[in-house]
């Protein structure tokens, strides 16, 4: 299941943004980068009610898998986990989150990447 669109992240001046201001969380397999949320940038891409809310984008590079179809695959499942993790009270949290993948052989290792995820979702203290 796909996030949500008032949850994603999209336009470049968003990533440039983010890539500026926010603040790196490094794990072995993924890094975080946590900014404040800028609804400004998002004007014209018509979010306009709920564009102070928490968002997300999920980079995967080629270096971690060439076929899409496995990038895929772990988009997905970091979109599950914080589908069913992040609970509307949380959705508030005025700030957004580019995860990046780092390249590596993990893509059959389900729980270490989600076990990673959640521990840098901990320490970033975007879920309590």
């Amino acid at each position: 299941m796909a996030l949500p669109k008032d949850m994603r992240l999209k336009g470049h001046r968003t990533f440039n943004y983010i890539h500026k201001n926010s603040i790196i969380y490094h794990g072995k397999l993924m890094t975080f980068k946590v900014a404040k949320s800028n609804p400004k940038i998002l004007l014209s891409h018509k979010f306009t009610n709920c564009s102070n809310n928490f968002r997300v984008a999920i980079a995967i590079s080629k270096k971690v898998s060439k076929k899409a179809v496995e990038r895929n695959k772990l988009r997905r499942i970091l979109q599950e986990w914080l589908l069913s993790n992040i609970q509307k009270i949380n959705n508030h949290k005025p700030y957004w989150l580019l995860v990046n993948l780092r390249f590596g052989d993990f893509c059959n290792d389900k729980t270490r990447l989600l076990e990673e995820f959640q521990n840098l979702m901990f320490k970033s203290r975007l879920i309590k």
